[in-house]
């Protein structure tokens, strides 16, 4: 019989179902990072998936797998001297005539609207290493960025 009249299954016509993506490079945490994960992963457990649809459960199971993945890889972080901009810092500076504070935190901790962002964004790693005072170079121009205070996160 020729492929042309064979009937296909509906499930030759699904989109494939990928794993998430883990971010490139080390799974750092901080100790509110660390505790979020954690919760994220007992929450997850904690969901009865033979009362869900299969869809979801699916759904459900690869993110349970995503979070139980970053659990297994975190790197909790030492608190940070505040010296210098580093993992864990509280860093107050000025942008464009602008006084911001962000937390430079892990990538699944990172939220940029509540001033914490990952320690792999563009704007951390311009301030890597910088000390109270200092200028640095963002987004192409030269001394965009002052360094106005360093603290160290404590957990929240």
């Amino acid at each position: 019989m020729s492929v042309a009249f064979r009937r296909e299954s509906d499930e030759e016509h699904l989109e494939p179902t990928f794993e998430i993506p883990l971010p490139p490079g080390p799974n750092w945490v901080t100790a509110r990072g660390l505790r979020l994960t954690r919760e994220k992963v007992e929450a997850l457990e904690a969901v009865d998936t033979q009362a869900m649809a299969e869809e979801d459960a699916k759904k459900l199971k690869r993110e349970l797998r995503y979070w139980r993945t970053r659990l297994a890889t975190a790197e909790l972080r030492p608190v940070p001297d505040a010296e210098a901009v580093a993992f864990g810092s509280r860093v107050t500076y000025r942008l464009n005539g602008r006084e911001k504070r962000i937390d430079i935190v892990g990538d699944d901790e990172a939220e940029p609207a509540e001033g914490r962002i990952a320690f792999s964004a563009p704007l951390a790693r311009a301030m890597m290493d910088a000390e109270e005072g200092e200028t640095v170079d963002f987004a192409g121009k030269p001394g965009a960025i002052t360094i106005l205070a360093i603290e160290a996160i404590t957990e929240e």
